[in-house]
């Protein structure tokens, strides 16, 4: 008797050897990214832009097809994370952001109207309110997305950025987060992350950057440069957003992808 529950004892202690495979059939996939190339928009005073050079393009003697290339970049141009340590000291490096405040639900605020009205335009804490009276509160550690409709205007940096002047910052005019906004969604709705689809999280004419010092000061990564956001609903998105792990790298090039649900 003993002996023959010896192979089911042992079998019942081992773990699975597969996990049920991961259904996505219900969600349809929306890349939130710009592709990087020669047309990739930088912040104006970058010394670089995105540089693509090739090593190795054609047949080898072996007889077989070989493609290799080098690529150089800033970490902040393009669709990018900025990570906490960008404008906070002890904020976490590219390579420290936990998967966990990358992955995760999100929500979408448009506020396409207003920045139609005025480049300028920044979210306010009524924004907030009026997306909450219409679709209900925003669930703590929530993503936040903010969409301008900005994105209509890549990459030409005239209408993008407001000025494209090389070397100077000084003139940009682009809408974005404002200060009292992200306060609120920082103390009382405990954001994991927020992003929109402008070159900054700060509007085009700021010149100390309020909203990347609470950002960083709150160790929330952003990311800027998004688009595809009128794709999404305002609720109801899952939002996976992997960049590049640079070891103490204060941001990078990110990969930002949205599952959304299908309709039924």
């Amino acid at each position: 008797m003993l002996k023959s529950l010896i192979p089911a004892l042992f079998l019942a202690s081992m773990p699975a050897l597969a996990a049920d495979p991961l259904d996505l059939s219900g969600q349809a996939f929306v890349d939130l990214s710009h592709a990087y190339g020669e047309n990739t928009l930088f912040w104006p005073t970058s010394p670089i832009k995105f540089e693509h050079k090739q090593l190795a393009y054609g047949e080898t003697e072996a007889g077989y097809f070989y493609s290799a290339y080098s690529f150089c970049m800033p970490e902040h141009g393009g669709t990018h994370l900025d990570a906490p340590i960008h404008f906070s000291k002890g904020g976490d490096t590219a390579d420290k952001v936990p998967l966990d405040k990358l992955i995760g639900p999100a929500v979408v605020i448009d506020i396409s109207k207003q920045a139609a009205a005025n480049r300028n335009y920044r979210l306010q804490a009524e924004d907030v309110d009026a997306f909450e009276k219409e679709h209900g509160r925003i669930p703590d550690g929530s993503a936040v997305l903010l969409r301008t409709g900005w994105d209509r205007y890549w990459p030409d940096a005239k209408s993008y950025l407001g000025d494209d002047t090389p070397g100077d910052a000084s003139r940009l005019s682009f809408p974005s987060f404002g200060a009292a906004a992200v306060a609120m969604l920082i103390s009382e709705r405990h954001v994991r992350l927020i992003g929109i689809d402008t070159a900054s999280i700060d509007y085009g004419p700021s010149r100390e950057f309020p909203v990347h010092q609470l950002a960083g000061g709150a160790n929330i990564p952003a990311l800027e440069n998004l688009t595809g956001l009128g794709a999404l609903p305002a609720t109801g998105t899952t939002l996976i957003a992997l960049p590049m792990k640079i070891e103490d790298g204060s941001g990078g090039p990110v990969r930002v992808v949205a599952l959304v649900p299908k309709a039924q």
